[in-house]
């Protein structure tokens, strides 16, 4: 078998080499005394021009060492000069084209190939780019087809002008964008039973940015048509966003090394052009959620040096990538251990509280209260998917309420934990409220998820109130009254519950059942709905019609009867008002 991998060591003169150059990988193979799966580095001296690699590899001449394709080599602390494409096998320089077959890695709709087609009308080359093909290439792993909507396109060689004009006739053309090389068509269908259907598409042109000031604003963006793939693809964030495949020769194009780091879930910055702009930071702090992955070393680093331009990121930018991470990660927690592991933690202060507060090893025998959090965000973001709560439709908002609220209900324990005999945090519940909302607002988290979480911090204790048993039905009946406020806006039971059995979830080998079934149990014998407490039953009509005037005391009367009915003393409106002729007689004496 040939040589699999080589690596260079010292200076670059006076080595010698026994192999064939390999033409279509652009490295030297060696003789058959090695294995591909040898774990050892060689000692060579050859320099990046000696094995036939371009200058843009950014390999100074003179530098040393350098390894070439050996899966361990960087590992080794050599300078990696080529890769071994994931997707195809074959060598390629670490930075460079590279193409390679990837028949059917994306089915198009039908309004794709009308859009792609368009494109190729105007005289452009069109590739699909960015979040589909990675999504693409996670679905063949599972030896799943993707037929991804509202894919992204990217078109070389293709007059604007002459662009706009064809997909004028597939669909809507919004040319807002059109200064940014960016076009937003929307396509109207019906599918096989006659529905219509509606796709809508990112058409960009290859473009150069460059900083020009702070903030998203503060960047000049100039269309160049004369940008190749590799330079286009070097403005994308992440190597794994930097790949993209052919529609018309089927072909994955990927020239930064993107799928081997999605294969290895490596989050790994393509350029320098990465610092231009530090919501990418926070991006790869929601992907290292959303697909389990971490950062490279070298991009934690440069990660760690943004640190200071978290300033400059509106509150909306922000809450974009946290919201992503309550609608789709699989491991919020990853996303949290991320956010320490490259300093970003410090810019939410009442998260990095937390970090390294100590809990009772008996009830949480899974550590701090961090570790906690990031394993009840995890077990939300699963049960809400058990629940039906999957990101999807008019759900998405229960699910964000739910994996945010496991991840900040123990907030209040930064200030109520004490460490005596036994580590207690009794009240932290009431008293991680405030920093909860707190967090919340600073993540530019919208007001109407902010009053849902709010309540289930306040109440996720109340849970212990039945003991091992089930709960009364006037406390179920409290309980969803409490959920309900304020005006009807409050999270309800069924989310509490969800709440309630991720935090349970959340303790390792502590977890068990969680007691928020029984009290979803008794809701159900009671005939109760879980989201909507029954209005009450008496009213200011009746007081009027008793011959009382209105005034303070109606209020005072009329959250008494609601208490009474919530407590079972009464069921219907008769009762209400037998209810309140003895409230009168007791109050008159």
């Amino acid at each position: 078998m040939s040589i699999q991998h080589r690596v260079v060591r010292g200076t670059p003169t006076g080595g010698q080499f026994r192999g064939t150059r390999r033409p279509d990988a652009g490295i030297f193979l060696g003789d058959d005394s090695i294995s591909a799966e040898s774990s050892s580095c060689i000692g060579m001296c050859l320099s990046p021009r000696d094995i036939g690699l371009p200058n843009s590899t950014g390999v100074p001449e003179g530098s040393s060492p350098i390894a070439i394709g050996h899966p361990d080599c960087e590992a080794h602390g050599h300078l990696a000069v080529t890769r071994r494409c994931h997707h195809c096998g074959r060598f390629a320089p670490r930075v460079g084209a590279h193409r390679c077959e990837a028949p059917n890695l994306i089915v198009p709709t039908e309004s794709a190939q009308a859009v792609l087609a368009a494109c190729a009308r105007a005289g452009g080359r069109p590739l699909i780019v960015g979040g589909s093909v990675r999504d693409a290439l996670l679905a063949a792993e599972s030896g799943n087809p993707c037929t991804p909507k509202d894919i992204d396109i990217e078109v070389y060689g293709a007059d604007v002008d002459a662009l706009i004009a064809e997909l004028g006739h597939v669909g809507r053309v919004d040319e807002v964008g059109r200064s940014f090389g960016v076009l937003k068509v929307t396509v109207f269908s019906k599918d096989g039973s006659g529905a219509e259907q509606v796709e809508d598409f990112d058409v960009s042109l290859p473009r150069a940015d460059s900083k020009t000031g702070t903030g998203h604003r503060g960047f000049e963006v100039r269309v160049d048509h004369d940008l190749d793939e590799v330079e286009a693809f070097g403005r994308r964030d992440f190597t794994v966003n930097a790949i993209g495949w052919d529609p018309a020769t089927h072909e994955l194009v990927d020239p930064y090394g993107g799928s081997r780091d999605l294969a290895d879930r490596v989050l790994r910055h393509t350029t320098d052009a990465f610092a231009e702009d530090p919501l990418w930071v926070l991006r790869g702090v929601q992907f290292a959620g959303r697909f389990e992955m971490s950062f490279a070393p070298d991009t934690a680093q440069l990660c760690r040096e943004l640190s200071g331009s978290f300033a400059e990121l509106p509150k909306e930018r922000v809450w974009g990538e946290f919201a992503k991470i309550a609608l789709m990660a699989r491991r919020p927690s990853m996303s949290l251990d991320a956010l320490h592991e490259i300093d970003w933690e410090r810019h939410f202060p009442e998260l990095a509280a937390l970090r390294g507060v100590p809990q009772d090893p008996q009830w949480h025998p899974e550590g701090a209260v961090h570790v906690h959090l990031g394993m009840s965000a995890d077990a939300a973001a699963d049960s809400a998917t058990a629940a039906g709560l999957d990101g999807a439709g008019l759900n998405a908002e229960d699910r964000m309420v739910v994996v945010l609220g496991a991840m900040v209900h123990d907030f209040g324990k930064a200030t109520h934990t004490d460490l005596g005999d036994r580590i207690t945090s009794h009240g932290h519940a009431e008293a991680g409220v405030e920093p909860a909302i707190s967090f919340l607002r600073s993540i530019g988290a919208p007001e109407r998820l902010v009053t849902k979480i709010g309540p289930v911090v306040r109440e996720h204790m109340a849970v212990a109130s039945a003991g091992d048993g089930d709960p009364s039905p006037a406390a179920v009946r409290r309980m969803i009254r409490r959920l309900s406020e304020p005006n009807g806006q409050g999270p309800g039971l069924k989310v509490w519950a969800a709440v309630v059995a991720a935090d349970h979830a959340g303790r390792g080998t502590g977890s068990g059942p969680s007691p928020a079934d029984a009290w979803l149990r008794v809701a159900e014998q009671l005939g109760e709905e879980p989201e909507k407490p029954k209005p009450g039953l008496l009213t200011g009509r009746h007081l009027i019609a008793a011959g009382m005037k209105p005034g303070p005391q109606f209020k005072e009367i009329l959250a008494a009867a609601l208490s009474a009915q919530d407590d079972g003393e009464f069921e219907d409106a008769n009762g209400a008002l037998a209810w309140f002729r003895h409230h009168q007689r007791a109050a008159t004496g």
